[in-house]
């Protein structure tokens, strides 16, 4: 583990913007991080908590899964991720193509349903319950025109070691009756959730550098201060590392000219790969 930990660090020092990561190796159980337990903005990635929350409402029969839900034109203003707000409002879809939706294109439309569904507060109290304990919600998306050095307490905030317990619960959820019944969801409902984010089609970040068709369970997050994801990586259908790494402070250009998010992606695509050179 030194040596990988070594690796991923030399990565994040070559550029100028904050890296933050927090690593479980599942062939051996152990972890290591790089400032995991610091906040930082969440982005989209607080959407795997908003996900199981959900599941937990319908394990506890509040929601039903294939329950209509009515995309209106009131959730279609100002929001900038998700294929919904292109959609005519009056479209109906099931609560479960919502969470699917929500996960695999970010889908902020689809976000706004599924929270207010689960009511104002929900997630917090669901988050400190699991363990989370710095994880905070924040509305119901994200504000636009953030400022690129926008305070942490703007938007919902999380740390790497939070959203490594929370996808460690959700595998071991899987098969496990009592860290399913941790995350409030049966083991069938655990499963749904991790296909869910195995299906992601966003993978410009841990999946970016790893062997083309790499089975990843993740959700990635863009944010105005850098870009993040956090996901379990399997190699020949086992679970192999649990990786959550954030890029903050990324300005939008470089001092050689590089993008800043081009520079976000290849740094997490390369500790991800170091993770799947080194493990296993």
């Amino acid at each position: 583990m030194q040596t990988l930990v070594k690796r991923m660090n030399a990565i994040c020092d070559a550029q100028p913007f904050r890296t933050s990561w927090f690593l479980k190796d599942l062939t051996t159980g152990q972890d290591a991080d790089r400032d995991g337990a610091v906040p930082v903005p969440s982005a989209s990635t607080r959407k795997t908590s908003i996900l199981m929350a959900a599941l937990k409402a319908v394990h506890e029969g509040r929601i039903e899964l294939m329950a209509p839900v009515t995309i209106e034109a009131r959730y279609q203003k100002d929001v900038a991720s998700g294929t919904y707000r292109y959609m005519t409002p009056g479209c109906v879809i099931p609560f479960r193509d919502a969470l699917v939706n929500m996960i695999i294109t970010s889908d902020n439309v689809c976000t706004q349903i599924v929270l207010e569904r689960l009511g104002e507060g929900t997630m917090d109290a669901y988050c400190r319950s699991i363990g989370m304990v710095a994880t905070r919600h924040r509305g119901l998306i994200p504000p636009l025109g953030l400022a690129w050095d926008h305070p942490i307490e703007a938007t919902t905030a999380t740390t790497p070691a939070d959203q490594v317990l929370l996808l460690d619960l959700i595998l071991r959820g899987t098969t496990d009756a009592a860290a399913a019944a941790t995350l409030g969801c049966s083991t069938a409902l655990c499963a749904l959730g991790l296909d869910i984010l195995s299906w992601q089609l966003l993978r410009n970040l841990i999946p970016s550098q790893l062997p083309y068709g790499t089975k990843v369970a993740h959700k990635t997050g863009r944010g105005r201060r850098g870009r993040m994801d956090a996901g379990i990586v399997f190699r020949d259908g086992r679970p192999l590392f649990i990786l959550a790494a954030t890029t903050d402070f990324v300005p939008d250009t470089l001092p050689d000219g590089t993008p800043g998010y081009v520079a976000s992606f290849a740094t997490i695509g390369g500790i991800a790969r170091a993770c799947w050179e080194e493990i296993g």
